[in-house]
């Protein structure tokens, strides 16, 4: 699946800017921006980089206007907003915009048809800027000025003293150390001259970080311009990186990525899989340390212990890229505390927080699909059952939170003003959703932990132990129909604190016939998918509460307090799409595929909006269902791709259908 969007007739460029791209780096950093060039957010950049000593994220070069310099006259390809204006206006000389493996743009001014084309490079902070004239009357000049930040990515830069005004050019390489501290930058422009010329441009505007109440406007720094006489049928490759000079030529460099994300979709035919599998591609990094990892979303999350085991059977297991997904569990193994998985490792490399108590049993799942798709019986027994049993241990006799296993077989867990599921916003220490005691699907999740524990410790030859775990998954499941069964609404209770039990209608009961070891099946199976269909489902998600409840929110914008009250309030989220196809697999009989497939159908329009051939994190509960939050979230692309392949969704062609 291509985009592919012609301009030709004209450009709004409200509309054009509410389309974005990525490129990433597999390193934590990328080139991002949206189809007409504006940069809407802070986190837009050319060359956005990780710093290898550490996990910060920085915005080093924004932008990096195009100028036609023709006989006809100047022709600038760039977008800036100044909030009041926009200038210069490039969108009016785009013609067309496409991706598939890149993004690539196509210019007409002054007789000349310029393409470009945007390419980060896998394992290292560099990004490839192709461009190539397509058509010339006559020879002009390509006028190239990139503009600085030099910052951390969640900030802005104002014009300040501290900035180095020096900067060097020699053999095609320019150079510049910006800030003390900073890595430098180098861009490689290869038969270009040099006319420096430092200065500030002020109040650069972000609309988009205008719209989600932070701060919006920002100066930046150019050290001048280069330039280079081009002619039809030229091609010249300009390569940005971070702390070091390119290790490669540009061409070289756009080869090898192209052929990596070639054989990435290899004898893929499907479109639609085609381009789930390199979204994937997009959140698996390798850190400084050499350590793998999963971006949770892009622009602004890290990695996350939830996020990362949900997404690693999608992302990597589902792929075939089971060394990957070896090396990330590994990772996360090396990291267990008191029985529990980091919930995220910040930006600035703190110690990482411990604030949640579903990760460590999605770990248990993520060991479960792992084993079952490579048979790595060295794992198994070196690494899985060992660790595996800390993690119960630990939980049985109580871990951080109150995190323990109750005296009727569930677990429980809660403290007053902490998060610890899923649905984890918080305003100024309010807790919004807390659900205290004993959630749902934290306790299908525990169910699914006990029974992955006891086949695996069956495979080790563990019998006697084995069985002791399935006894004590059995008193769980026991307990579990017992109490979270609510005849009133024919679904189950979301929560239970003690005599207290929610009987608001959220997705975490999916998980109850979701996971690899249901707890329903049957009819109440059937009851639960009915009522997340009748309240919960939308065309691009799974809404976080029914509409009818009078704590909805069916509109995820404004500010930060603002959208915190609706992110699982209503809000709807793509991920949980991958438990909502499990549930109709499970229960709908010979016309399950039929339904999965509509799902899929459903939320195809999504792949051509917002970020494009990607999947945001969240959605308005309300129609039309606007997306919200990150552009490219993990485990949206990842739970999508999963049951994709997992039961053959791809669209029926006619001969099939007969």
């Amino acid at each position: 699946m291509a985009y592919d969007l012609d301009i030709s007739k004209g450009a709004d460029p409200d509309q054009l800017s509410q389309l974005e791209w990525i490129e990433t780096t597999g390193t934590g950093g990328w080139a991002s921006s949206t189809v007409c060039g504006m940069n809407t957010r802070k986190y837009h950049g050319l060359l956005v980089a990780s710093d290898p000593k550490d996990p910060r994220r920085i915005s080093q070069v924004s932008r990096m206007d195009e100028t036609l310099v023709t006989p006809a006259g100047n022709f600038e390809l760039a977008v800036v907003d100044y909030r009041d204006t926009l200038h210069p206006q490039g969108y009016r000389l785009l013609r067309s915009f496409s991706k598939d493996l890149f993004p690539r743009f196509t210019f007409q001014a002054g007789g000349i048809t310029l393409e470009k084309t945007i390419a980060a490079i896998q394992g290292q902070n560099t990004v490839v800027v192709q461009f190539e004239v397509r058509e010339a009357a006559s020879r002009f000049t390509l006028r190239l000025n990139p503009f600085i930040t030099c910052r951390d990515y969640h900030s802005l830069v104002h014009c300040n003293p501290a900035i180095h005004w020096d900067s060097s050019f020699q053999d095609g390489l320019w150079q510049a150390n910006p800030y003390s501290g900073m890595p430098g930058i180098f861009i490689r422009f290869p038969g270009f001259s040099f006319f420096p010329k430092p200065e500030w441009y002020y109040n650069i505007h972000y609309r988009q970080e205008e719209a989600r109440g932070m701060d919006h406007m920002e100066d930046q720094f150019t050290y001048g311009w280069f330039e280079k006489e081009m002619k039809q049928g030229d091609r010249i490759l300009i390569t940005l990186s971070s702390g070091q000079a390119p290790k490669k030529e540009g061409g070289l460099l756009l080869d090898q990525e192209q052929k990596r994300r070639l054989a990435l979709v290899r004898q893929v035919q499907d479109p639609t899989e085609r381009m789930l599998r390199l979204a994937a591609d997009q959140f698996l990094i390798r850190t400084g340390s050499g350590s793998s990892r999963i971006i949770a979303g892009y622009h602004w999350f890290t990695s996350w212990g939830r996020d990362t085991m949900v997404s690693l059977r999608g992302l990597c297991i589902s792929t075939g890229r089971t060394d990957d997904a070896r090396e990330i569990l590994l990772e996360f193994f090396r990291w267990l505390s008191e029985g529990m998985l980091p919930n995220r490792f910040p930006d600035q490399g703190e110690i990482p927080e411990y604030n949640t108590v579903d990760a460590t049993l999605w770990l248990f799942v993520a060991c479960h699909d792992y084993y079952q798709a490579t048979g790595d019986q060295e794992l198994l027994t070196g690494t899985l059952i060992p660790n595996l049993q800390s993690i119960l241990d630990w939980h049985e006799k109580g871990t951080r939170y109150h995190i323990h296993e109750d005296s009727d077989g569930l677990l429980s867990c809660g403290q007053e003003g902490v998060q610890l599921t899923w649905m984890d916003a918080r305003i100024r220490g309010r807790v919004i959703t807390p659900r205290m005691g004993k959630p749902v699907e934290v306790n299908a999740l525990w169910y699914n932990a006990l029974m992955v524990f006891s086949e695996f410790l069956k495979m080790a030859g563990q019998k006697a132990l084995s069985v002791k775990y399935q006894l004590k998954a059995a008193t769980a499941k026991d307990r579990f129909l017992k109490v979270f069964w609510n005849p009133e609404l024919n679904c189950l209770f979301d929560s239970i604190d003690g005599d207290l039990k929610d009987d608001a209608i959220r997705p975490n009961q999916l998980l109850a016939v979701s996971l690899p070891y249901p707890l329903l099946e049957g009819t109440e199976a059937r009851q639960v998918l009915d009522r997340v269909t009748e309240n919960l489902y939308t065309p691009r998600g799974i809404r976080s509460l029914a509409p009818e409840d009078p704590a909805y929110r069916g509109h995820y914008s404004g500010n930060q307090a603002s959208r915190d009250e609706a992110y699982h309030e209503g809000t709807a989220w793509a991920w949980l799409l991958g438990s909502y196809v499990d549930a109709i697999m499970r229960v709908q009989g010979r016309k399950a595929r039929t339904m999965a497939r509509k799902v899929i159908e459903d939320f195809r329009p999504h792949f051509q909006e917002a970020g494009l051939l990607t999947v945001s994190e969240v959605f308005d509960g309300d129609w039309p269902h606007t997306p919200g939050g990150c552009i490219a979230q993990a485990w949206s692309v990842a739970e999508l791709l999963r049951v994709y392949l997992q039961y053959k969704l791809k669209p029926l062609t006619p001969s099939s259908r007969k």
